[in-house]
């Protein structure tokens, strides 16, 4: 089976890093999607990762291990850069949808990606908030 890109929010790819209820679900579409993501997902995941250690819901070694994957992910995936533009388009969506600052990066980063022509275009996410925003701007939507 052909891969294709996909644009993937930060949320779809901790599932694929740390074991969580959805993680079969993450990693069968990274299968058929090549990651595209916005140049701050690698701190959001890891961010994420930390956190779940702090908390007691992983231990090291699954820390250890959800770090390799991470890593193994960055390897392959495309990663949109911060521009003048990117953030002036965040702004405007901000304006437009109920999104925090950082989702509002994704969005638009999704939006550099594919030159702000969404149709036919995939958007990876388990955030209800930047499923709806991605799907108003004419992305199809999968919710991991």
């Amino acid at each position: 089976m052909k891969r294709v890109f996909a644009f993937w929010d930060s949320s779809a790819l901790v599932p694929a890093c740390i074991h969580e209820n959805n993680s079969r679900q993450a990693r069968a579409y990274l299968g058929q999607f090549v990651p595209v993501v916005w140049w701050g997902t690698f701190v959001e995941v890891s961010g994420t990762i930390c956190r779940a250690a702090r908390e007691h819901r992983i231990g090291a070694d699954e820390k250890k291990g959800a770090f390799e994957r991470l890593h193994e992910l960055r390897g392959g995936w495309r990663e949109i850069l911060p521009e003048n533009e990117l953030r002036e388009l965040a702004a405007q969506l901000l304006e437009a949808h109920p999104l925090r600052a950082a989702d509002s990066f994704q969005a638009a980063a999704a939006l550099t990606w594919c030159r702000q022509r969404p149709a036919g275009r995939q958007f990876v996410s388990s955030d209800q908030r930047l499923l709806a925003c991605a799907s108003s701007l004419g992305f199809e939507v999968i919710e991991v």
